[in-house]
């Protein structure tokens, strides 16, 4: 799941760090795809830096329900197969796209229905010490934490996360994402052909799209 689709779980929380965690694996992938932690296996004395090991934590427990789901499976193999003609000519694996392409959708509804405040998101993050995320990281094992922070800085005062309520931002979302692996993943054309896809399918997800939040929320509560 992305961002948002994570706060939905802990949207009432008022620990900015338990909230922090919950995003912060995909925050690091972002930032430095070469770091590779695994602090969900640790334990700390400090309450915030716990906490954030927590929502880290609840971050691989919701990914893991999400995954395994058959909504997952069977709408992103229909949003695979739907854009594979709109990306034709695209070093971009159709399987990717359609993995990626939900999870932006998600995020959108999300936003859309008034589901989560995006404000209230970036209000937890801009509440957070960045020296208890720091210790934080060198705790876990990250010894050089500048780029970290450099992309977490420009995050929060982006604000990029605003941009997924409109729905023609859904491609321009994928294709920055795809950069991340590929120079130049997607043309205007192939763009715009993917616009209409995701825009027919986020329509048509738009009454059944809480099933799989309602879903993973009585499994975490099992």
């Amino acid at each position: 799941m992305n961002f948002l689709s994570h706060f939905y779980f802990d949207r009432d929380t008022t620990n900015c760090y338990h909230t922090l965690g919950t995003v912060l694996p995909d925050l690091l992938k972002n930032a430095d795809k070469t770091i590779i932690i695994h602090p969900e296996k640790l334990t700390h004395p400090n309450t915030k830096i716990n906490d954030i090991i927590l929502g880290w934590r609840k971050h691989l427990e919701v990914d893991r329900y999400f995954h395994s789901s058959h909504f997952f499976i069977t709408r992103s193999s229909e949003l695979r197969k739907l854009l594979t003609p709109a990306v034709k000519g695209s070093p971009v694996k159709p399987f990717f796209i359609g993995h990626i392409a939900l999870e932006l959708i998600l995020d959108n509804l999300l936003l859309t229905t008034d589901k989560v405040s995006v404000d209230n998101f970036y209000n937890h993050l801009h509440s957070c010490d960045l020296d208890t995320i720091k210790q934080f990281l060198n705790f876990s094992g990250v010894a050089e934490t500048d780029k970290f922070f450099r992309f977490y800085e420009n995050f929060k005062k982006s604000r990029y996360l605003e941009t997924y309520a409109d729905t023609q931002q859904i491609s321009y979302a994928l294709k920055r994402i795809c950069m991340r692996i590929w120079d130049d993943p997607f043309t205007i054309e192939h763009e715009g052909r993917m616009n209409a896809v995701l825009s027919v399918y986020r329509d048509g997800l738009y009454n059944n799209f809480m099933s799989i939040f309602d879903e993973i929320d009585i499994k975490l509560k099992a």
